[in-house]
């Protein structure tokens, strides 16, 4: 499978629901493929190889209950001692928290660098929920992705192996934010698919139902609605296949990923208002699933980097305040790719 066929893959899973989508973003997109760039020929055949197999359950540990846009201002530190790290800290908002066997998690490393917030005093560390001392909990208040479990872990001098170090020690955050460019590749790709879904069911409910002695769909701003549903479609569409094409090709796509994944979530959760819309009360009644979709769309456009950051991104970029660096690693290429 190559990556156009994960894009493929989150879209159909988002297309009945936002939780299915978020397993494989979680598991595949910023834990998997991030052990596969990053990861020891032993990590990967300790870690990636059950995870691949579905043996085992992975996610991802970088937010904190003060720190989501700025990574930088995580309190996770990690201590070395002999030929182990004792983690302390606590993360919060991560999906599958209470479920995951393993996580990539994120931790000060360099105290001193703590201090200044340089975040080549960041390392990541592979963490098995049985270490003693680890401990998770399920968050019951969120009002989306209600059939997605979320949650936070805790880790109260957690010993961690030095050989479940990933990368070298100071090289956290390029590995979180390499993560980041394959689990918005999927939220983008997820959320074209909700887009369809909003499209589709609004479609369907605009040609049943009747007022004025016709079918809703009759009416100019109904079609409005439906027809910016459809030009939001392909458009994220395109943007989230040109992201998977540079992956299969092996050239960065930081950039490109972004601006998906920024368009998509934004454009879902307009598709989702407007779905609500169109069904008036009955939209706002679990007996149909627009509601649903208004529910799950709402998050996708919060984690993974908030529309405000990839505006400020895209700008820079133009602007010429931002530029993407070659990393040590990289992502794979597809051999097959042309």
């Amino acid at each position: 499978m190559d990556y156009l066929c994960l894009g493929l893959a989150s879209e159909e899973l988002e297309y009945v629901d936002t939780s299915l989508r978020v397993i494989m973003s979680v598991h595949v997109g910023l834990n998997c493929l991030s052990l596969l760039a990053w990861g020891t020929e032993d990590q990967k055949q300790r870690y990636l190889v059950p995870q691949a197999q579905g043996q085992k359950i992975a996610t991802y540990g970088l937010t904190e209950p003060a720190a989501g846009s700025d990574a930088r201002g995580i309190q996770s530190v990690a201590i070395k001692k002999g030929d182990r790290y004792v983690l302390t800290g606590e993360k919060m908002w991560i999906s599958m928290a209470d479920v995951a066997d393993n996580f990539l998690v994120f931790a000060w490393s360099d105290l001193e660098k703590k201090k200044e917030r340089d975040p080549s005093g960041i390392s990541a560390f592979i963490v098995e929920r049985g270490f003693k001392g680890f401990r998770s909990a399920t968050l019951t208040q969120k009002w989306g992705i209600l059939a997605g479990n979320t949650g936070s872990f805790t880790m109260e001098e957690v010993e961690v192996p030095a050989e479940n170090l990933v990368g070298r020690e100071g090289e956290g955050f390029k590995i979180a934010m390499f993560a980041l460019d394959q689990g918005r590749y999927t939220v983008a790709a997820g959320a074209t698919g909700l887009i369809r879904a909003c499209r589709d069911a609004s479609v369907k409910y605009a040609k049943e139902r009747k007022a004025f002695g016709v079918e809703i769909g009759s009416q100019q701003l109904v079609k409005e609605m439906i027809a910016q549903m459809e030009s939001d479609y392909q458009a994220a569409r395109l943007l989230w296949m040109r992201s998977g094409w540079l992956k299969n090709v092996g050239r960065r796509n930081t950039r490109e990923t972004g601006l998906a994944k920024w368009f998509a979530t934004v454009a879902s959760e307009r598709a989702a208002g407007d779905a609500v819309q169109i069904h008036g009360a009955n939209g706002y009644s679990d007996e149909y699933p627009v509601g649903r979709y208004y529910r799950n769309c709402k998050g996708a456009v919060i984690y993974e980097g908030t529309r405000e950051i990839h505006k400020l991104m895209q700008a820079d970029y133009l602007l010429g305040y931002r530029t993407d660096r070659p990393t040590r690693c990289e992502l794979p290429a597809v051999e097959h790719a042309q």
